[in-house]
């Protein structure tokens, strides 16, 4: 077998390992949307379009809010499913990271969830930044959450009679979100790398998506075989 052969196979196997992005043009939401004619470049499912070459707000491929003291941004998976990981890519306009400290300032304390409801609360906390800097906070963040799931949420606030660091620069949140991706099993009931391994139990709907171990028995089952 000639080494570009090789090559293209085994780049291949690599890609059959990976995990797939369950969030692409998957429903999403908004709390506080940009209306008027041009609504279209900074709309909520421009963060699951699977596009990430502009990086601009006036690009049509990132979601932009308006702000306020709470900001919400979710994706709906459209079923509880196995989620591994999650990438966000922040608006950066095209430039060097941090050229324009307002957008790096917009993400510091930042929330992500993962919940079966469109409430946070009810959901498990993945990831609360407290320590990120203007000069910290990378364009791109990647979150590991090994749970289930149906909606992936991005939280930020800026209440009003909290005094905030210096680098949270302005008194409203906003989210300014290019693309989010959600890694994953597409299907219940199947865990490993690629998803092709059943849940070591029959009766077992969710099951971790590493280690393999129940975590959701199938309707009218309890405990393990």
């Amino acid at each position: 077998m000639h080494t570009g052969v090789l090559l293209s196979y085994f780049g291949l196997l690599a890609l059959s390992l990976a995990y797939e992005n369950l969030a692409l043009k998957k429903p999403t939401y908004q709390q506080h949307p940009i209306d008027g004619s041009d609504a279209s470049l900074y709309q909520a499912s421009n963060a699951v379009d699977g596009l990430k070459s502009d990086l601009s707000s006036w690009g049509g491929q990132c979601m932009h809010s308006g702000g306020g003291q709470t900001n919400t941004w979710w994706v709906n998976l459209t079923s509880i499913l196995s989620i591994h990981y999650v990438t966000i890519y922040y608006m950066t306009q095209n430039q060097p990271w941090a050229t324009y400290s307002f957008f790096p300032g917009t993400f510091l304390g930042f929330s992500l969830y993962i919940s079966n409801t469109t409430d946070k609360s009810q959901g498990t906390l993945c990831f609360k930044d407290s320590n990120y800097t203007t000069s910290t906070i990378p364009p791109v963040v990647n979150i590991t959450c090994p749970i289930h799931g149906q909606y992936v949420i991005y939280y930020n606030e800026r209440l009003a009679g909290v005094t905030y660091p210096p680098d949270y620069y302005y008194p409203y949140a906003y989210n300014l979100l290019c693309e989010v991706e959600v890694y994953g099993c597409p299907l219940p009931g199947f865990y490993g790398s690629n998803c092709s391994i059943p849940c070591p139990d029959p009766n077992c709907h969710h099951c971790h998506i590493e280690p393999g171990t129940c975590n959701g028995c199938k309707p009218g089952y309890q405990g393990h075989q």
